[in-house]
């Protein structure tokens, strides 16, 4: 057991005692407890394999390959339209979680399986998005920008490409373009560390945000 985590689970105000659940559990399937990101991760020979954290209105548990899973129960979801790999379960009773626990431990041992035996989530490619009309134009006027763009890795031109088309309104599209546009042009995807403070480098952890005003 991680003291991190203890401290963790000490300082939550909301969902202690379900979050507590859910770490025997998890435990009891016999991961290791880390403590990255800020909340309680548990790993399999290193490989991450379950997050767990506390929300306004729910906890929850975040299979981080969730997507290879089977889920013949259909309890898992997206925790967002876009979620490609990570697949979550959300609860408000410590009583749900143990009726789910049976049930929990086979998807554990499930995601567990599937480290081992090596498969992959099958990502999709900056092919399967389309261009928000807005950014095409930016690119086409500023060569720097193209350049920079074009230098990203897919992944992150993938992030940049669903986050600038998601606004209905043409504006709001292109208010997003110009914000980002520096950070482009400085080689930074959408959720990179620009304060130079993350420990996750090259990934922002929300350092920046312990920055005093």
């Amino acid at each position: 057991m991680n003291p991190e985590v203890d401290l963790f689970l000490a300082k939550s105000q909301q969902w202690q005692k379900e979050l507590a659940a859910l770490r025997k559990i998890i435990l009891e399937c016999g991961l290791d407890e880390d403590f990255k990101w800020k909340q309680p991760c548990y790993t399999f020979q290193q490989a991450n394999i379950i997050i767990i954290g506390n929300y306004k209105e729910s906890c929850v548990l975040s299979f981080l390959k969730g997507a290879l899973l089977k889920d013949e129960h259909c309890v898992l979801n997206k925790p967002g339209e876009h979620a490609q790999s990570a697949r979550v379960i959300r609860f408000t009773s410590v009583e749900d979680i143990l009726k789910m626990e049976p049930l929990l431990k086979a998807y554990i041992h499930e995601a567990i399986l599937a480290e081992q035996s090596g498969l992959k989530v099958d990502f999709k490619g900056i092919e399967d998005c389309s261009i928000p009309e807005e950014l095409e134009r930016r690119l086409k006027e500023n060569p720097l920008l193209d350049a920079a763009f074009k230098a990203l890795t897919p992944g992150r031109q993938r992030a940049y490409y669903l986050y600038f088309s998601a606004p209905k309104q043409s504006k709001t599209r292109e208010t997003r373009i110009d914000k980002y546009t520096q950070q482009i042009i400085n080689g930074k995807g959408l959720n990179d560390c620009t304060c130079g403070l993350s420990l996750k480098m090259p990934y922002c952890d929300g350092s920046h945000r312990d920055l005093k005003q």
